[in-house]
């Protein structure tokens, strides 16, 4: 399933956003505006969220993988 696009709610958004906004300021003693955070937002989206989430694909299968393994020992 290549190119899979997140969504996500309106409200899950803005909170994204508010933290986006509220980590400039905290961190880099800058203020940006909700365009600038969006535009962070996207890039996080769109270039990491996909790595992130193949990484989950695979621990999840190598724990099944691991699981089938423990299931197949017990045969008689």
């Amino acid at each position: 399933m290549k190119n899979k696009k997140f969504n996500i709610s309106r409200e899950k958004r803005e909170d994204l956003i508010n933290e986006i906004k509220t980590f400039f300021y905290e961190e880099r003693d800058e203020e940006i505006g909700d365009l600038a955070a969006n535009i962070v937002l996207d890039f996080f989206m769109d270039k990491l969220a996909p790595e992130f989430y193949n990484e989950g694909v695979n621990d999840a299968y190598r724990y099944m993988h691991d699981r089938i393994e423990d299931l197949l020992e017990i045969q008689i």
